[in-house]
């Protein structure tokens, strides 16, 4: 059983803050699997506060994941 798996089953929270998943978040478990799973939606302020940063550096890190996304899609399709 992988490790989100199970403190997703038992309801407990990660306190393995080297691994990878790890986010200081005790609704997710502390675990960034987990609340990507659940349907909760997150605005960027929630995300902010998760990453300690501010809603606006979250919005521009998510410009710029979009425009990533989609230049890799545009260059895939045009093989």
């Amino acid at each position: 059983m992988k490790c989100f798996e199970h403190h997703n089953k038992n309801k407990s929270n990660c306190e393995k803050s080297t691994c990878r998943y790890w986010i200081n978040c005790k609704e997710s478990q502390n675990c960034c699997i987990i609340g990507a799973d659940t349907d909760k939606k997150f605005t960027l302020e929630d995300v902010g506060n998760i990453f300690n940063v501010t809603r606006m550096r979250i919005c521009q890190v998510e410009k710029i994941a979009i425009n990533k996304l989609r230049d890799k899609v545009y260059s895939i399709l045009s093989l």
